[in-house]
């Protein structure tokens, strides 16, 4: 399992290295480095917890640039001589938790707990926000359907399922989905995450613990599993749990009974277990970092989610999506050119569609109410632009007015209708070319006219009963 990260940062050689050799003696990888290059190495991926002690000069660009302009939402253990008020920039106040020095190994213990507790309240306070953002599994893909098929199989039933997929590519999105029409629906979703919690934790994160099982605990806590009771436990990053967790979780799924931690009564639990990993599990037994027979218990019903680059011809739609979800939320608005939609389309997306959720939003709020061409696109797509010197008028959709504009402009919603024609040198497939980005249109139509079939054709100038046939055509549901 790869160990928690920890980056401290301190001028003093020696409390320097008294913090590392405890931190390293609890686990934790650290890395000693100086402030400047703390943007280069922080990123919400890992989210390693942040060390930082008094004395460091801090240049307030890099502050602005990580908590403001990258809204990077980490706490940080500030450590401050003993006497002395922690004095710090009025950015970083809300991320800190104090701690005096000289101070004792119990009281140092319980400081990076608390910081590993509030870090993992961040985590899921974001995952909750991208829960919200992208509720749901769309697009149109032969992919997308065939994982649709499959979960509309496995829901009905209660078996273990193993959800495999490069990260990003919206695997909890799928354990959502199935636990969604599943009969435990009524009941909790509880998701965690096995790499973001150290291997000291995780136990009791899983399991809860008795009153004075161990230092810190005050009172008796109820485990994921208790809190999941009569719905679906879901796994993430399950090959990242320690060998001697996955034991214990082994037992777990075949007997239905656990302990707390520090205590000695078994616990029957009733509770349908997801699991979702971007790691090759037979690889990892190979190396010795997995059960066998774990793997075999999680893998009775497999589900494969392909990375975005390989169903590019769904992105239209999720753009659309995102889009329409950030409307929802009344966090504004944008519109893309079929030019930018083009450009997004044969990028190859290594964070795949958390990517592209984060950059939608991110352009809703750069370009809010704006429209998006491949120039307004962060550099890495400008080399998709096929866009010639003198260029012909793109098809557009109206950009999207503020809402205080909405009702004095309604006249000016009609749509151009001229269209782009630079082929690529490599060519294209003209023919899906055309399905997408009618798809994408139809989409946004039915967006706008809040799924009324009627307005909706009537903005795409087309009969009713046309533009029924071609929702059927691209499989696109029609609104209660």
């Amino acid at each position: 399992m790869a160990l928690q990260k920890v980056l401290l940062i301190d001028n003093d050689e020696k409390r320097c290295l008294e913090i590392k050799t405890v931190l390293s003696f609890l686990d934790y990888k650290v890395n000693v480095l100086e402030i400047e290059k703390l943007a280069n190495v922080v990123n919400a991926e890992e989210s390693p917890l942040i060390v930082l002690a008094e004395g460091v000069k801090i240049n307030p660009d890099i502050v602005h640039d990580l908590f403001v302009d990258r809204k990077l939402h980490q706490p940080i253990l500030y450590i401050h001589n003993k006497g002395r008020p922690a004095t710090i920039s009025k950015i970083l106040r809300s991320y800190l938790v104090p701690l005096e020095w000289p101070t004792s190994y119990q009281s140092f213990v319980k400081s990076i707990r608390q910081l590993q507790s509030s870090a993992n309240s961040l985590t899921e306070e974001m995952t909750q926000r991208a829960t919200e953002l992208f509720r749901s599994l769309v697009g149109n893909s032969q992919e997308v359907k065939r994982v649709r098929q499959l979960i509309q199989q496995v829901c009905v039933s209660d078996a273990t399922v193993l959800i495999l997929g490069e990260s990003g590519t919206g695997k909890e999105v799928i354990a959502r989905n199935i636990h969604y029409h599943s009969a435990r629906r009524q009941k909790a979703f509880v998701p965690i995450n096995c790499g973001a919690i150290p291997a000291e934790l995780i136990e009791s994160e899983l399991f809860g613990h008795e009153k004075g099982a161990f230092t810190g605990a005050l009172t008796a806590r109820q485990g994921r599993f208790e809190l999941a009771e009569g719905g679906t436990l879901f796994l993430d990053e399950i090959g990242d749990m320690p060998m001697q967790m996955q034991v214990k979780l082994l037992r777990v799924l075949q007997e239905k009974v656990f302990e707390r931690v520090g205590g000695n009564k078994l616990i029957e639990c009733n509770v349908r277990v997801l699991a979702a990993t971007h790691r090759d599990l037979k690889k990892e037994i190979e190396k010795g970092n997995f059960r066998e027979d774990l793997f075999y218990r999680l893998d009775v019903f497999p589900i494969t989610i392909a990375p975005l680059r390989d169903r590019a011809e769904d992105i239209p739609m999720l753009v659309s999506e995102l889009v329409q979800r950030i409307e929802n939320d009344n966090k504004g608005s944008v519109r893309f050119t079929s030019g930018a939609l083009m450009a997004l389309c044969q990028y190859a997306w290594p964070g795949n569609v958390r990517e592209l959720a984060n950059m939608v939003e991110r352009l809703a709020i750069i370009h809010a109410y704006g429209v998006v061409d491949v120039k307004d696109l962060p550099d890495k797509f400008q080399q998709f632009d096929q866009t010639p010197i003198h260029t012909q008028e793109e098809f557009v959709l109206e950009p999207p007015m503020p809402p205080e504009l909405a009702l004095s402009n309604q006249a000016h919603a009609a749509t151009s209708h001229q269209t782009v024609g630079i082929l690529p040198e490599q060519g294209i497939d003209l023919k899906e070319h055309l399905n997408t980005l009618e798809l994408s249109l139809i989409q946004q139509a039915l967006n706008d006219a809040d799924g009324v079939v009627a307005h909706a054709a009537k903005k795409l100038n087309m009969r009713r009963t046309t533009l029924v046939e071609k929702m059927r055509k691209h499989d696109i549901q029609r609104a209660n």
